[in-house]
């Protein structure tokens, strides 16, 4: 297939495969007539690079994915690199998960106070404590 039918295909744009292709991740045939062209497993690999995107991995990060597909291995995950990447990604994962469980206990600590402070200023509450500098 040429490489506006793959990019079509995969969902992408053919500036993005050129890209790709600059990048090594995706080879780059030529038939006789200079065309590009691409098969099914050029398909693979970019449905491979995508969902790896999707997931947050960066596209330096689907390399080992990419290298695995092109070795044989249907899933492209079974490669000791591609394993390693994953365990990273779940490393970063993992650190942003106890940042955001965090900010989200400071942020309900500041609900909590601001509400108890809404409701002092209820009609029949106590005046509000405003200090003007002066």
């Amino acid at each position: 297939m040429r490489i506006g039918e793959l990019a079509e295909r995969a969902g992408t744009t053919t500036r993005t495969l050129r890209y790709y292709e600059s990048r090594g991740l995706l080879p780059t045939r030529r038939a006789e007539n200079g065309y590009r062209t691409y098969d099914e497993g050029d398909l693979r690999l970019l449905q491979q690079i995508r969902t790896l995107q999707d997931f947050g991995f960066d596209l330096e990060e689907t390399r080992p994915f990419v290298e695995c597909l092109r070795a044989g291995h249907p899933a492209g995950d079974a490669c000791p690199a591609s394993l390693a990447v994953y365990r990273r990604k779940l490393g970063e994962l993992d650190s942003l998960i106890e940042q955001l469980q965090t900010v989200r206990t400071e942020v309900g600590a500041q609900l909590a106070r601001a509400e108890l402070e809404a409701s002092s200023e209820l009609p029949g509450g106590p005046e509000p404590r405003c200090e003007l500098g002066g």
